[in-house]
């Protein structure tokens, strides 16, 4: 690939002006580097907010329609791409190329939903104390927004905050992951090519040091949708309180996946190793603690250990059941993390160490740490990799208490067949998406989406009917006709 033009203002593709360049390798091959190119300079960063700033009034004039077309035509060509934009993903992130093709589908899903936004906005009509006065509520768009996004998910996590922002009536300013620039680009130029006016939508690639803080700070930005770090998502929180603007940040999490004796101990065995190596753990609600009744936690740990053995390693164009890390630096992180769970006393029961059978690429074995207590680093911070720490406990109230005995607030699930303690547990535990006999990943496209405590602004949710109030100012009106 040799077009390093990746940057995308006011409707023209154009070289970063930073003296810093952005290299893109391929996790399971990192020593040929796929693409470098110059990453966006603050002034570039500043240009795409004003030219989203000036093409705010007339996109937020447009009809409906004009903008569900669009939408609609955005998710055909996502479609008509898909095998193109999955082998991209891959080559940049390293997931499994099947885990590539659901994403890839699944954004092309999301625009397809969301585009009915766009004509089934509505507001609230209130009866007034006042008969002769009519009262109501509409909705307006916030303006320009700055939307950034993540590496993990790197086409379904801004075709949701996209689909959404434009549906609304808003522009964009839109600031992917270093990590996975090439996939941004390509969806990007699929809905330039579905008709999107110029301005409308603008890319900036670049650091987020420079970049970030430029389309996250400019005082043109009407609202801000991030997904990423827990660090960098309270610091931009922080940064414009003083502005009052909307914030929505979705970070990470520390997720618990509880299983209790009376409950299908195969099928809660399959949930947490999908939930925790499913996507080489990179996911803000993959399962990181499984906490397991001391009743059965033999079982079940054996049943873990034996099934994370199975699981196929390797380049992600060979569909493998987990994948390599995206990154240097996060391959390094993973295994910092299994060096310190062991400093600290926990039992190695499988993994750590770098598969024999491959001779390149970020690759750790699935890694399952038993005899974990809730203080330990292990147990606490997040990883982001395929790190499972079991934890035993000897009844369902102590279950909850490690449940929740951490910072983050994002996923939980339970496996049991009691009803009751489900429902106990649905309201007890500290978590923005819970459920009862199913992984802690995965979420439908028509629920709202986020989490709680350092997990969450918990301002608005993500998806679903939360994101359309999000990107949208409420306005209330009392009428009274002369």
């Amino acid at each position: 690939m040799t077009d390093t033009k990746y940057q995308y203002i006011d409707g023209e593709w154009i070289e970063g002006e930073s003296d810093e360049t952005m290299t893109v390798r391929d996790p399971a091959a990192p020593d040929d580097p796929v693409i470098s190119f110059p990453q966006a300079d603050r002034a570039q960063a500043k240009a795409a907010v004003e030219a989203a700033d000036a093409a705010s009034d007339e996109w937020a004039a447009t009809t409906p329609d004009e903008r569900d077309t669009i939408l609609y035509d955005v998710a055909d060509r996502i479609e008509d791409n898909l095998d193109e934009l999955a082998a991209t993903l891959t080559r940049e992130e390293g997931k499994p190329i099947s885990s590539s093709r659901a994403e890839v589908s699944r954004a092309a899903e999301l625009f397809r939903y969301i585009a009915s936004y766009a004509r089934t906005a509505t507001g609230d009509t209130v009866p007034s104390s006042d008969p002769e006065t009519f009262t109501y509520t509409f909705r307006e768009p916030l303006g320009t927004v700055a939307l950034v996004t993540p590496w993990n998910f790197p086409i379904a996590t801004p075709s949701w905050k996209l689909a959404t922002a434009l549906a609304t009536g808003n522009t964009v300013v839109f600031k992917p992951s270093s990590e996975t620039p090439m996939i941004a680009k390509r969806l990007v130029e699929l809905i330039e090519a579905a008709g999107l006016p110029d301005g409308v939508l603008n890319l900036v690639v670049g650091s987020g040091s420079t970049v970030g803080d430029e389309v996250t700070t400019n005082e043109r930005i009407d609202g801000i949708s991030f997904t990423g770090s827990t660090g960098t998502g309270q610091h931009i929180a922080e940064s414009v309180a003083d502005r009052g603007i909307p914030v929505q940040t979705e970070m990470g999490g520390k997720n618990p996946l509880v299983v209790m004796p009376d409950a299908d101990l195969d099928a809660a065995a399959d949930a947490a190793v999908a939930g925790a190596f499913g996507l080489t753990g990179q996911a803000c609600t993959a399962t990181s603690r499984l906490i397991v009744h001391e009743d059965v936690a033999d079982e079940v740990t054996e049943a873990v250990v034996e099934r994370a053995e199975s699981l196929s390693i390797g380049p992600g164009m060979d569909d493998p059941d987990m994948g390599p890390a995206v990154s240097a630096d996060q391959d390094e992180t993973n295994f910092e993390y299994v060096d310190v769970a062991a400093d600290d006393g926990a039992t190695l029961l499988t993994g750590g160490s770098r598969p024999e059978d491959i001779d390149s690429g970020y690759f750790i074995e699935p890694t399952v740490f038993g005899d974990v207590e809730s203080e330990m680093q292990i147990a606490q911070e997040e990883v982001f990799g395929p790190v499972l720490s079991v934890m035993e406990v000897g009844d369902f109230t102590e279950a909850v208490a490690v449940a929740n005995d951490v910072a983050f607030g994002l996923s939980a699930s339970i496996f049991t067949s009691d009803m009751a303690a489900a429902r106990q547990f649905t309201e007890q535990v500290e978590a923005g998406v819970i459920k009862v006999n199913g992984t802690t990943t995965g979420s439908q496209i028509q629920m709202p989406f986020g989490g709680m405590k350092a997990s969450s602004s918990e301002q608005a949710k993500e998806m679903g009917q939360r994101a359309y109030e999000f990107y949208t100012h409420e306005k209330v009106v009392y009428r009274t006709d002369p």
